[in-house]
This record gives structure tokens, C-alpha cells and sequence, in this order.
């Protein structure tokens, strides 16, 4: 399937099959993993075939079953908007691949995780990665103008975009992220509350995807730091 495909495809799985991953899969994120960590900096991690990350009260209360592998996604401070772009395009490769996903950002067992990482580094939030005991099932998105200024008169490049940021998953749902046309171009913003700022990295790089301007990576990429 191509990136569009995989992204209306893709819904957050909890539950998985107790298998293995096939080895050119791990291969293929860890090879994509680490094209990211050289691009921006960033200390992401494939922490594959470690159980115990989702094992405890945790994980039960988050109702995670059969967790095998995680994505760490992790970095040094102030960069939760990357965290959440690049995140994204990991989830989504991994759709394409048959993989299923889900952002974590509490329900697991941080001591367990296995990254190695720096003291100025921290885990953001891990991503969740296996064959789905289902596909999920797709959350209510909110309407085009709640999360966007779109109009008749916006140029079609913007609503592409827009609407596949509203497929955007976000903590509880919540989709406090906003882009606006304006001059000739888009900005984007986040509301208050936890990881929103994370969240609005993820609906960047939806936007990315279904306008085909990529206009938030050059910002974010731009000397290798967001701005």
C-alpha cells in the first residue's frame, strides 16, 4: 500500500498475536530509524522481543496484551514536536509493512525499556509494534473547521492537507492542533494539555503527507532543529 493507503488504513491496536516479527521488517525500521536519528538528532530506539516493557499493572490498565517490541522515542529536551512528526512516519512505515501500532505514553514499564541513551536525553513516549490480534478501529475525527480555517477559496493543496490531519491520532483523542491558510502559505498551532505540542507533530506530518509540501519537515529540519 502507498503512504495514503497506510494512513487511512491504520488505527491504534492494543492486542497482538504472541509472534515474531518477520527479520527484513525489523531491518527495514531499524534502517529507517536510523536515517531519522542522523537527519535530526534524535535518539529513537527498536527495542525488539522485550516482553517485559508491557508486562504489571500498567499495562493491563492501558489493556496491552502480548507486546513484544516497542519503538522508543527518545531525544534531548524541547523537542516533542519531532518526537510526534517522526514518530508518525514510523507508524505509518510500519503499516506499510503489515505492522500494527499504538502511541504509549504512560501505560508501560519505563525501567524495562531497553535504550541506551545519554544523561541529557529522556523517552518521550513509546510506540507499541506487532501483528494486530485486530485492525482496530477508526476514532471520530473532529469536522475540517474546528481543527482548520478551510474554505471554498483555500487552494486544494491546503484541504488535502487539512483533511488528512484529521486523521490524526492524538492523546484521548483530543486533536488540539489547528492550521491556518494564510498568506500564501500554512502555520499551525496546538492548544494547552499533555502532549499536545507532541500531537500537533503527528498532525504535521499528516498534513505533510496529504498536501505533498512537506513544508513542516523543512521547518523542523531546518540546522537539524525545529524552530
Amino acid at each position: 500500500m502507498d503512504i495514503k493507503q497506510a494512513i487511512q488504513s491504520r488505527h491504534s491496536v492494543r492486542q497482538y498475536m504472541n509472534m515474531s516479527i518477520k527479520a527484513s521488517s525489523i531491518d527495514a525500521i531499524n534502517q529507517k530509524i536510523e536515517e531519522i536519528n542522523k537527519k535530526t538528532g534524535l535518539k529513537i530506539c527498536f527495542d525488539v522481543e522485550n516482553p517485559d516493557a508491557f508486562t504489571g499493572i500498567l499495562a493491563r490498565y492501558g489493556h496491552f496484551n502480548c507486546v513484544r517490541n516497542l519503538i522508543v522515542m527518545a531525544g534531548p529536551e524541547g523537542r516533542d514536536k519531532e518526537i510526534g512528526y517522526y514518530g508518525e512516519e514510523l507508524v505509518i512505515f510500519a503499516q506499510q509493512l503489515g505492522l500494527n501500532t499504538c502511541w504509549v505514553a504512560l501505560t508501560y514499564n519505563r525501567k524495562k525499556v531497553k535504550c541506551e541513551l545519554a544523561p541529557e536525553d529522556k523517552i518521550y513516549v513509546v510506540i507499541s509494534v506487532g501483528i494486530g490480534a485486530n485492525q482496530g478501529t477508526q476514532h471520530k475525527s473532529k469536522p475540517l473547521n474546528e481543527i482548520s480555517n478551510i474554505s471554498d477559496e483555500c487552494p486544494e493543496w491546503f484541504k488535502n492537507g487539512v483533511e488528512c490531519a484529521s486523521l490524526a491520532p492524538t492523546a484521548m483523542n483530543q486533536q488540539k492542533f489547528y492550521f491556518e491558510y494564510k498568506d500564501n502559505g500554512v502555520v499551525s498551532k496546538c492548544g494547552r494539555g499533555h502532549l499536545t505540542e507532541l500531537d500537533l507533530g503527528i498532525a504535521e506530518y499528516h498534513f505533510d503527507v496529504g498536501s505533498e509540501k512537506y513544508v513542516f519537515e523543512e521547518r523542523l529540519n531546518f540546522n537539524g532543529r525545529q524552530i
